[in-house]
């Protein structure tokens, strides 16, 4: 397809020419009727004309008779003019006018018609001129005679000359602008279009950091690359987040599965007793079970992020939903000798998932109840929900040892764990899934150094949530 047949062939240039066609219809249009009305007021201007003047030669008539009309005929006829004189006699002769050769439509009574007729040019020897149009009136008079009155539509034809000469000009100006319009036009859309194809084509070949060009106009074409390109950015987190699951799982479920194979391996090697094949059965279950609970995890992580679940929202209470949380989770805080406090508010709703939103307050209880233990002094847990305009603020915070703000975005990332946590037990998942479900929930989550209320340094995570109104 060559470089013009692309550019015809291109939607703007469709349209462009489309435009221009109903304009020129239109405007084509609006001149015809303007034309038809000025030949419409022309018409009743002559046609008043002609009535006053055939009035006035008729009471001529009745003062003087035949003669007198005949006489103030000749005299009028010698005037220059475009007025048309024609006195008949009962056989038709003419006696007296300016004109010959009358060819007059049907019409009625003292009504104009348009009639075609010869002139009668003076100095001429009678000679006649070519036919001409003209409106003209008749009056029948005593005797048979009949007068006629008329007038040259000269005047009418030279407007509807330059009425249909002004027609084709426009036509012909808005189809030469129109298509020259249409051709640069379709040409630089064609652009944008080509641009945003090479960019397309390097994305599918697999170049995810390519992004559609933006030419800061705002129209359609920018508004629509503006979100291709937040979708591509979304794509790349979403591809780059695949990568780091998959590298992490390979990583970090290596060494459970290792230790589930020695195990199995060493039961079978060394064990002779029934207790021993059941001490090494319960170790091979307890790593099955961490495996299953990382892969639980990481199935809920993937359904969170990939928006399931969020059509069946409903409206939840959030001080029913702490409540429920603290007196679960209260035996477990006083058993490990931590003090754990809740600020329950009563009117507070969201839009969501009560399980969900359960399941990602314990991740948090519980990472404050394993990390949140400072080197001097009691542990104390601290739950508070508060409204800040159209956002729920919820937040679980410790009096631990914290975290450095610097690693409070890593911390988030699925499978991290700072070095002073891979001691303990965990997959590094618990806070990878409270922002999932901050994300499905139109939220985010927030870690920050500090917690209001206890002694510092201490960790404060929020879950920032839009609340019903």
């Amino acid at each position: 397809m060559t470089g013009l047949s692309r550019l015809v062939a291109t939607t703007a240039f469709k349209l462009s020419l489309a435009y221009m066609l109903v304009a020129a219809l239109f405007a084509g249009g609006l001149i015809a009727y303007v034309g038809a009305s000025a030949r419409g007021l022309i018409d009743a201007q002559i046609g008043q004309t002609l009535s006053a003047q055939i009035n006035g030669l008729s009471d001529q008539y009745r003062i003087g008779g035949l003669r007198r009309l005949q006489t103030i005929i000749e005299r009028r006829s010698a005037q220059p003019g475009s007025f048309l004189f024609l006195v008949q006699g009962p056989g038709g002769e003419t006696l007296a006018g300016n004109i010959t050769g009358l060819s007059m439509g049907s019409g009625a009574a003292n009504e104009a018609v348009e009639a075609t007729y010869q002139r009668i040019e003076d100095g001429e020897g009678g000679a006649t001129s070519a036919s001409r149009a003209a409106l003209v009136k008749v009056m029948q008079l005593p005797g048979n005679n009949r007068l006629l009155v008329g007038r040259d539509l000269e005047e009418r034809e030279r407007l509807n000359a330059v009425l249909n000469q002004a027609i084709r000009w426009l036509i012909l100006a808005l189809v030469g602008f129109g298509g020259v319009g249409a051709f640069f036009v379709a040409r630089r859309v064609l652009a944008r279009m080509d641009a945003m194809t090479d960019t397309t084509q390097r994305i599918m070949a697999g170049d995810l950091s390519g992004r559609l060009p933006v030419s800061g106009s705002g129209d359609e074409l920018d508004r629509l690359a503006q979100n291709l390109n937040a979708m591509l950015v979304r794509i790349g987190e979403l591809m780059q987040g695949m990568k780091e699951v998959s590298d992490n799982v390979a990583h970090d479920l290596r060494t459970p599965l290792t230790r589930l194979r020695n195990s199995a391996e060493a039961a079978l090697r060394g064990t002779s007793s029934k207790a021993e094949y059941r001490q090494a059965l319960a170790r091979v279950i307890e790593e099955s079970d961490g495996l299953i609970g990382t892969f639980n995890a990481l199935l809920m992580i993937a359904r969170a992020e990939a928006g399931s679940g969020a059509d069946a929202f409903k409206p939840v209470d959030v001080g029913a939903l702490l409540a429920d949380v603290q007196d679960m989770y209260e035996p477990v805080a006083e058993e490990a000798g931590v003090a754990l406090t809740a600020d329950v508010p009563s009117d507070l709703q969201v839009d969501g998932s009560r399980e969900l939103l359960s399941q990602a307050i314990a991740n948090l209880i519980d990472n404050a109840l394993k990390y949140g233990r400072p080197k001097d002094g009691a542990p104390a847990i601290h739950i508070t929900a508060e409204r800040d305009g159209a956002s729920l603020r919820l937040s679980v915070a410790d009096n631990g040892a914290g975290i450095p703000p610097e690693l409070c975005a890593r911390a988030v990332e699925r499978f991290a764990r700072l070095d002073e946590s891979r001691t303990k037990p965990g997959s590094g998942l618990g806070l990878s899934l409270v922002a999932a479900i901050a994300h499905l929930h139109r939220g985010q989550l927030r870690l920050e150094p500090g917690a209001q209320g206890l002694s510092q340094p201490g960790l404060r995570a929020v879950m920032d949530l839009p609340v019903l109104a």
